[in-house]
């Protein structure tokens, strides 16, 4: 009688459903204060996010960060602080991902920042980082991993860091997590653009999910097509925190759900952190050192989106050097500028990068070409917003202005001239307008 107890005992406790939720994020660039975003004020803000993933942490989420937590030269908060947030998540986050503006500050400052964690920091491709780790919850085992993008080689200027090949990595990883550990779903928390996390789920298969990063990414929960991996994608700055819900019977997945969860003033914030954010806001706004950030350089009527800022940007890039054609990339411009007063340092988040307007010349059927290779990048983060005539003649002669990093970089083998520098900022000429 006992044993037959206990066989229905093990059946039923084989069909009872387990659930089991994942909390990702990524891209927060030292966001700590709310901003504005998607047409609205107030969006994000660090200690509203923690409040949130502190109390689902406490009801058994999983919590990952994407990476890429802080950002040299912009915002200021990220120039004084660095990672003085990262120690405020331990407890809350199991794992997080190295992104490429992590080691910002140089390998010192990072080593010394990942040393004061207690959660690990995970890249399967990077010399010196754990590849995976492994989590339990309710007997279901879930193993998670993440990669450093194929661009980190030409992103990342950390001599002490070397990154190998991510999909090779991957396929490594995903063995062992299934053969080895045994784990019973195999995420990918980070840290490469969504065209390179979809092509990781067509050459690797086993990877139940991968939460997006890295592209700034707004993106749906989604199956990735001709594959059995889910994707989601929470945007940047904290405007998002990725949601999953798994229901497991037995070891063997029943059901999913995604969403994406808003951070605004309808997340009640950890007072704790709330009081420590705005006094170290503060500090940063009467530290001479960056206090002239917080002055106003000029006023808007109304919002300029994301796509109006970028053209105004390249008329003005255009005008500064008598150009005929200018182009910067989607990923020069982040956030859109909100109505009233527009300060420095909202600019600086707008455009958070210092970019130098370099100018070359190219015949007509070159910069056809040029313009052939940016669409190919469409999608991309190195797709580019592009000022031109309405037609192109091939034999004519154009003056282009462009970044050093579209041209050196990002489009290297496509420009077909010798980029010369100009001395000119493309923030700054924007900042004359403004």
């Amino acid at each position: 009688m006992r044993k037959l107890l206990l066989i229905l005992f093990l059946a039923r406790a084989a069909c009872a459903a387990t659930t089991i939720t994942l909390l990702h994020f990524s891209d927060y660039h030292s966001h700590a204060l709310p901003f504005y975003s998607e047409d609205r004020p107030s969006q994000g803000g660090i200690a509203r996010a923690i409040g949130y993933m502190k109390r689902e942490h406490a009801r058994g989420a999983l919590v990952f960060s994407g990476g890429d937590m802080i950002n040299k030269g912009s915002p200021a908060w990220s120039d004084k602080y660095q990672c003085a947030e990262w120690s405020w998540l331990d407890g809350v986050v199991d794992a997080m991902a190295f992104g490429n503006h992590d080691s910002d500050y140089g390998f010192g400052a990072y080593a010394k920042c990942g040393a004061a964690l207690r959660y690990p920091v995970l890249s399967a491709n990077t010399n010196g980082f754990q590849r995976y780790e492994v989590f339990t919850r309710h007997g279901i085992r879930i193993g998670v991993f993440a990669v450093a993008g194929p661009d980190f080689k030409s992103l990342v200027k950390t001599p002490e860091l070397t990154f190998g090949d991510s999909i090779s990595a991957a396929r490594e990883v995903v063995r062992v997590l299934r053969d080895e550990e045994h784990v019973d779903y195999v995420i990918s928390i980070g840290h490469e653009h969504t065209a390179d996390d979809y092509a990781l789920a067509r050459a690797v298969p086993g990877i139940d999910l991968i939460f997006g990063t890295h592209s700034h990414e707004k993106h749906p929960f989604t199956r990735i097509d001709g594959t059995d991996t889910w994707f989601i994608a929470p945007y940047q700055y904290l405007t998002y925190i990725s949601r999953v819900t798994l229901v497991f019977k037995g070891h063997k997945l029943a059901a999913r759900h995604g969403e994406l969860v808003p951070v605004d003033a309808k997340m009640h914030a950890d007072p704790r952190v709330a009081m420590r954010v705005a006094a170290m806001e503060r500090g940063l706004e009467t530290d001479p050192q960056y206090a002239s950030f917080f002055t106003t350089i000029g006023t808007l009527d109304h919002a300029l989106s994301v796509d109006a800022l970028a053209a105004k940007t390249l008329d003005a890039m255009r005008d500064a050097v008598h150009a005929d054609v200018a182009l910067s990339t989607t990923s020069s411009f982040r956030q859109p500028l909100p109505p009233g007063n527009v300060t420095l340092e909202l600019l600086r988040a707008a455009m958070p990068y210092d970019n130098e307007i370099v100018v070359c010349e190219m015949n007509g059927e070159a910069l056809q070409k040029l313009f052939d290779a940016v669409q190919r990048r469409k999608g991309t983060d190195s797709f580019c917003y592009i000022a031109a005539p309405p037609v192109i003649e091939a034999k004519k002669t154009y003056r282009v202005a462009t970044t050093d990093y579209v041209a050196r970089i990002a489009y290297r083998d496509a420009f077909a001239c010798d980029a010369q520098k100009s001395g000119l900022h493309v923030r700054d000429e924007l900042r004359k307008r403004l």
